[in-house]
């Protein structure tokens, strides 16, 4: 061999040497011992049924991969997602009487994002090969990447989307009566022409005039609103660096207004209870767009009164979009953040978010729970249907039918969360509550206009307006730029 090509030898031998030492380095430096088991602690919101199914996949972790790696989890119900924000915050702070901080952590990404304010979490990619990561539905890992650094800070464990719901029972009644087809509810402007048209009917079934019923209700006006507007091509809350940049086109805004609060003003469109599922039960609705992971709460009986009921069918469909308008639907759902420790329990903690998220255990979860799995294999209905069978999981027909129209949604359309920045609880805040307490304040006038002899035609028309419009838009623009500001 000539000196050449021994010095190439040489200095390829001590490559290979170094690659695998790092390899070997790395690979000890988060060697756990199953006679020395490494805990973790984590606390989550979860109450009642996913409760019960995050409790049972937490102990088959610890008697099978967690036993045999040395890892142990303990995990903890801190109440609601506010009480658990509120008690993770008051633990970074160090507030006197506040526990330490857990290992993993539920939240969404607001809190998350404050927490990352604080240094306290850990980068996930440190622990998850880019291989491992294309597992997952992109927008889903994207929501997680916080900082400008663009690190990987909440991972996602279970999400949801929209979807329609419908009281079928009812829905026949009137679509015989009406001639209508069901088709048209699954667009937005189409939805508010059916809520008129039911309106009108329920209307003409007494002698009692003014007095039709409501078609639908939103849970959720700050999806409608930000996802009804990506959906038009305008993006509210455009984020980078956990900086803001608000764009309100009063065009996309007046569309929204049109479809929301002139049908709601009008009667066609209501909200009573705590949820439109409440609205449902008691008939005063027959449609609602909530969240998937809600859908078990859909009734299965409509309560006249104390002493009367029915039993009803449901449908469920894809949340309606704007007509021939860009395909998106919202994602939703916390994700769970590591805070920083020793490596051997980040490490630990990012092995056990990586077993809950594979095949088996995230469609056992995301069955009992409600939510919908986060990689990209296990959002298809033979996969999940393969789980279900196999481990004899039993789900209602209304909840199975949840999940075959939001797994075709999320096929389907582009999937979309605004990224987390300062001031975005608040921002959210006013896009949930400055439309629909319009609505609710305008239409108690409007009722007491026609109290008083007006015609509901004239007391609307006070109301539907331009000028009432471009007041309300400038107070709500005020209101938002205000909240990016602080």
């Amino acid at each position: 061999m000539n000196r050449s090509g021994f010095v190439k030898l040489i200095i390829t031998s001590m490559i290979i040497l170094l690659l695998t030492g790092c390899d070997l380095k790395k690979e000890e430096s988060y060697k756990l011992d199953p006679e020395n088991p490494t805990s973790i602690e984590i606390w989550h919101y979860y109450n009642g049924q996913q409760k019960m199914a995050f409790d049972k996949l937490v102990k088959e972790f610890n008697d099978t991969v967690g036993a045999e790696k040395g890892i142990i989890v303990e995990a903890f119900s801190q109440g609601n997602v506010v009480d658990l924000s509120e008690k993770v915050l008051d633990s970074a702070n160090k507030k006197v009487g506040s526990e330490d901080v857990p290992n993993i952590f539920a939240a969404y990404s607001d809190t998350a994002y404050e927490m990352d304010k604080l240094e306290l979490l850990v980068d996930i990619d440190k622990y998850i090969s880019k291989d491992e990561l294309n597992e997952y539905i992109e927008e889903y890992v994207d929501e997680g990447r916080l900082n400008s650094d663009n690190e990987l800070k909440l991972f996602p464990i279970a999400k949801s989307t929209e979807i329609l719901m419908l009281n079928k029972t009812d829905w026949d009644k009137f679509a015989k009566a009406t001639n209508s087809n069901i088709n048209d509810i699954q667009t937005i402007e189409g939805l508010v022409e059916t809520s008129k048209k039911y309106y009108e009917w329920t209307d003409s079934l007494t002698k009692e005039p003014n007095d039709g019923k409501a078609f639908f209700g939103r849970d959720a006006l700050a999806n409608y609103i930000i996802i009804g507007s990506k959906q038009l091509g305008v993006e509210i809350f455009s984020v980078k660096d956990g900086k803001v940049i608000l764009n309100l086109d009063e065009k996309v805004m007046k569309k929204l207004w049109d479809n929301f609060y002139v049908p709601y003003i009008n009667g066609y469109f209501a909200s009573y209870g705590k949820f439109r599922s409440d609205d449902a039960k008691t008939g005063d609705i027959l449609a609602l767009v909530g969240s998937s992971s809600g859908a078990s709460y859909f009734p299965d009986e409509v309560m006249l009164n104390d002493n009367e009921s029915y039993k009803i069918e449901t449908s469920v469909f894809q949340a309606p979009r704007f007509k021939d308008k860009e395909k998106y639907a919202v994602q939703q759902g916390a994700g769970m953040a590591v805070t920083k420790s020793t490596k051997e329990e980040e490490y630990a903690s990012v092995e056990f978010l990586k077993w809950f998220t594979d095949k088996e255990s995230n469609v056992k979860f995301s069955i009992a729970s409600g939510y919908l799995p986060v990689k990209k294999k296990t959002n298809n209905l033979d996969v999940i249907k393969d789980v279900m069978n196999k481990d004899d999981l039993k789900v209602s027909s209304k909840v199975e039918s949840s999940i075959v129209s939001s797994i075709e949604q999320i096929n389907s359309c582009k999937l979309y969360t605004n990224k987390a920045f300062d001031g975005g609880t608040k921002a959210r805040q006013i896009l949930e509550y400055s439309m629909i307490d319009k609505a609710k304040e305008d239409l108690n006038k409007i009722n007491e206009l026609i109290k008083n002899g007006t015609s509901k035609e004239n007391a609307v028309a006070q109301f539907n307006n331009n000028e009432n419009f471009s007041a309300w838009f400038l107070n709500f623009k005020t209101e938002l730029e205000n909240a990016v500001k602080e």
